[in-house]
């Protein structure tokens, strides 16, 4: 097929708008399904994303419309895959906009029409979920008016759900629709260097790597020598083809079209997201512009209850990290843990589904310690090093500053309700930079301290706007702040995985906070039990766990003061010589104390 009957698209929206059923109704539509195949959210195909009713990984899928060709790409919707967003939109040339009837326009939403603004794409606005009776198609149109500057006759009204207007939609995307090829390129196809953008790859166990690849220019033959110019890696292209959503192998990918190469990699690092694929007969000298590097900005050590599990959770990681190019992991040694993995993710919700992946997929118990985000420390002799968690700061006489990543947030909610969000900002230690309003809503851009945000700022979010504020963050650089390590002593002993940072105002309270709760946590035993908070060598705050009341006099019948005082004597002995040297059995809930809301 000629590349100008090709047609490259996805669909962007915020979380639970209607995305993946929108793709289900076009699958259904154009026939690439069969009736009897077709399941709610076909393309999310992991069993997590089908039971929290999320999309986590982008997925492309061919469809054929009217003698035109459809590339879709359906993508995540939720803040912390907002990387998996821009890499589809590197992809394509055009964006179809959900928006909820009932919801209206949220963060990611705006977060997402920047990203394909960014991109120069064509977006095809469509307001979902019409048939509802909550449905206000009224207010979403002028919303979407306002934000984006269309006329009221482009926005599509449809139910992804029942498939009503859903046709209108692929004719749109057809005649609105820049073509995939290049248009103003005059030069002959054989002259013609080919160049492919990879947007997604991911290992399997029988095949090897397999690449999502949008070529870009030329051709790309099946069993042909590929090069991969970022890496400077040569590999085969054992199969081309094309996601139906199942794979069809062809003879090869043309100018314009998305599909999978089955290559002869042994791990996705050899064929890094955002690299260029070329071959290696007809080499391009020039990479297409990549992606930039993502980094993760919250860590947590992952350890393994029996560390028998050590080796299994290290190979367990390096198979999810072949798929997921965000995971960064290093081996981490605790004195009460054991051996584990200090794992980087891009936000909580990243951090949970690894977790629960692990412990489902490969059968490994964990204990996971209370997440953290990394630091840049400056020391005397102006050098800079990066920590990942509090127990790798140097010794403070050495440190000249420490500095913490902050983020630029953007929340969006009701206007009734800005009073009660601007003081959980100024609490958490930000600054409101920014106020505008959307018909009847406001938005409030925003800088903080990423760690203040990590445990439970959506949670009190959403408890103070009634969950209806959406909230969308990005980081913007590091600030140097007036930041102390707070350790925490059980019994006398540090315990590493528990120390944190913080700024020295919050200390205090964090520290009689986490005492309480660790209080909460930790089983009563034959001894006194103290809980402390300490700064340097300030202890700042302390807990005690009462010991276990034994009568040791109810054997004694008579009511002999002196028998009764010499048995409590031997008692108190036993329970000082406890102290010195019993053991204290902490439980897992311990370490992710700081994740409870009281």
């Amino acid at each position: 097929m000629s590349p100008e009957k090709i047609r490259n698209f996805c669909i962007i929206a915020h979380i639970d708008h209607g995305k993946s059923t929108l793709a289900d109704r076009m699958m259904e539509i154009t026939g690439t399904v069969e009736k009897r195949e077709m399941k709610a959210q076909l393309l999310d195909s992991m069993e997590l994303e089908r039971e929290k009713g999320i999309t986590i990984k982008l997925t492309p899928v061919t469809m054929n419309w009217n003698g035109y060709m459809l590339n879709l790409i359906d993508t995540p919707g939720h803040v912390d895959f907002s990387y998996e967003v821009s890499r589809s939109l590197q992809a394509v040339e055009t964006a179809v906009l959900v928006v909820d009837a009932t919801q209206g326009i949220q963060a990611q939403t705006l977060a997402n029409v920047y990203l394909a603004i960014e991109q120069n794409l064509e977006i095809i606005p469509v307001i979902n979920k019409i048939d509802l009776p909550a449905a206000d198609v009224e207010r979403v149109s002028a919303e979407i008016i306002n934000l984006l500057g269309c006329k009221k006759e482009d926005i599509i009204g449809v139910s992804a759900k029942t498939g009503l207007n859903v046709e209108k939609v692929l004719d749109e995307i057809v005649k609105k629709g820049p073509a995939a090829g290049k248009q103003h390129s005059q030069i002959s196809d054989n002259a013609e260097p080919t160049r492919a953008l990879i947007f997604d790859s991911y290992f399997d166990d029988y095949r090897g790597v397999v690449l999502y690849v949008r070529v870009v220019e030329g051709t790309i033959p099946k069993n042909s020598e590929i090069h991969m110019m970022a890496n400077h890696n040569n590999g085969l292209a054992l199969e081309v083809g094309k996601l139906t959503p199942k794979m069809s192998p062809k003879d090869d990918l043309k100018e314009g079209e998305i599909g999978y190469i089955v290559t002869n990699l042994k791990t996705t690092r050899e064929a890094k997201v955002g690299d260029t694929v070329t071959l290696v007969k007809k080499q391009a000298t020039d990479p297409l512009p990549g992606y930039k590097e993502v980094l993760p900005f919250v860590y947590a050590g992952f350890f393994p209850v029996s560390n028998d599990q050590y080796k299994d959770l290290k190979e367990a990681i390096e198979k999810l990290a072949l798929s997921d190019s965000a995971l960064r992991f290093e081996p981490e040694n605790s004195p009460v843990l054991g051996f584990g993995l200090r794992i980087g993710f891009l936000g909580l919700l990243h951090m949970d589904i690894i977790r629960e992946r692990l412990e489902r997929e490969f059968k490994l118990d964990l204990i996971v310690t209370n997440p953290s985000t990394n630091y840049h420390v400056v020391l005397n002799n102006n050098e800079e090093i990066e920590i990942k968690s509090a127990a790798d700061l140097p010794d403070i006489s050495e440190v000249k500053e420490i500095k913490e990543p902050w983020v630029k947030g953007e929340i969006i909610l009701p206007s009734t309700m800005i009073g009660n969000v601007l003081n959980l900002i100024n609490e958490k230690r930000g600054h409101q930079t920014n106020l505008s309003y959307i018909e009847d809503r406001a938005v409030i851009d925003f800088e903080a301290p990423m760690a203040n945000l990590l445990t439970d700022f959506y949670d009190q979010l959403k408890s103070a706007t009634s969950g209806y504020a959406s909230f969308n963050y990005e980081l913007s650089g590091y600030h140097t702040e007036d930041l102390v390590r707070v350790d925490f002593l059980i019994a006398g002993n540090k315990m590493d995985a528990l120390s944190i940072m913080c700024h020295k105002t919050e200390a205090d309270k964090i520290g009689r906070e986490t005492t309480k709760k660790l209080k909460e946590v930790i089983p009563r035993q034959n001894f006194e039990v103290a809980i402390q908070a300490a700064v340097g060598a300030r202890i700042i705050s302390r807990e005690t766990i009462g010991a276990y009341r034994k009568d040791v006099t109810v054997k004694i019948h008579t009511g002999d003061r002196d028998r009764k005082a010499k048995l409590l004597e031997k008692q108190k002995r036993g329970k000082a010589r406890l102290k010195r040297f019993g053991k204290i059995d902490i439980p897992s809930d311990a370490f992710t104390v700081m994740l409870k809301r009281d």
